[in-house]
């Protein structure tokens, strides 16, 4: 991974193997102090770029780098270091809502929670790696929970359970099909006068 979040590759004789880490995080409130921590994570991530693939220890070391500077500020992490040649995914997060895993082979969809404490908690905390294993036709979704709290007329949230029924019922529609699908689900659940209170962020990653 590089700082950016590029994939990075290395030739190994006549293979090409690709890794890739990716991290969302999600800072809780508004306002100017809240919307200053993106830039303070994305330089703090470069930092601790030499350990992309180690998510335990690149979280815990991403935690220190930012602890002085939350200032009362809360914010959940999640990491997903991709293998493509070893076809081994590790997971691990800092109080973030669960990854959902589509298993193409299976046709099963598995919620894969490995959470430590969230960033800006004044508690130590380890933060537990799920490896997986994965195979073409997988797929990963992670996301912030400004994809799953919006709620409808009733006062019901869109949850965790209605994105799972989309990724279900779409499994082999295009990544970026399925994204504007997911958009357009959420919009749809919200009414039409009820501004979107949070941001919306999710990464949709296709195993081919």
């Amino acid at each position: 991974m590089t700082p950016d979040g590029q994939t990075l590759t290395a030739l190994r004789g006549d293979v090409i193997e690709l890794c890739a880490g990716f991290l969302v995080a999600d800072v809780s409130g508004h306002g100017v102090p809240a919307a200053l921590i993106p830039s303070m994570i994305k330089i703090a991530a470069q930092s601790v770029v030499a350990l992309a693939n180690d998510p335990s220890e690149l979280l815990r070391r991403l935690r220190n780098v930012l602890s002085a500077q939350l200032r009362g500020q809360f914010v959940s992490v999640a990491y997903l270091w991709i293998e493509s040649e070893a076809r081994t995914a590790r997971y691990s997060a800092a109080g973030h809502p669960p990854l959902l895993f589509w298993r193409a082979a299976s046709h099963s969809l598995e919620r894969i929670e490995s959470n430590g404490l969230l960033y800006g908690v004044p508690f130590d905390s380890d933060y537990p790696v799920h490896e997986i294993r994965f195979d073409t036709g997988d797929r990963f979704l992670l996301y912030t929970d400004g994809l799953s709290e919006p709620e409808n007329a009733a006062g019901e949230a869109f949850g965790d359970y209605k994105l799972e029924q989309i990724l279900r019922a779409n499994p082999s529609r295009p990544a970026a099909e399925l994204s504007l699908l997911l958009l357009s689900e959420v919009r749809a659940w919200q009414p039409a006068s009820t501004p979107q209170q949070d941001d919306i962020t999710f990464l949709l990653i296709d195993v081919l």
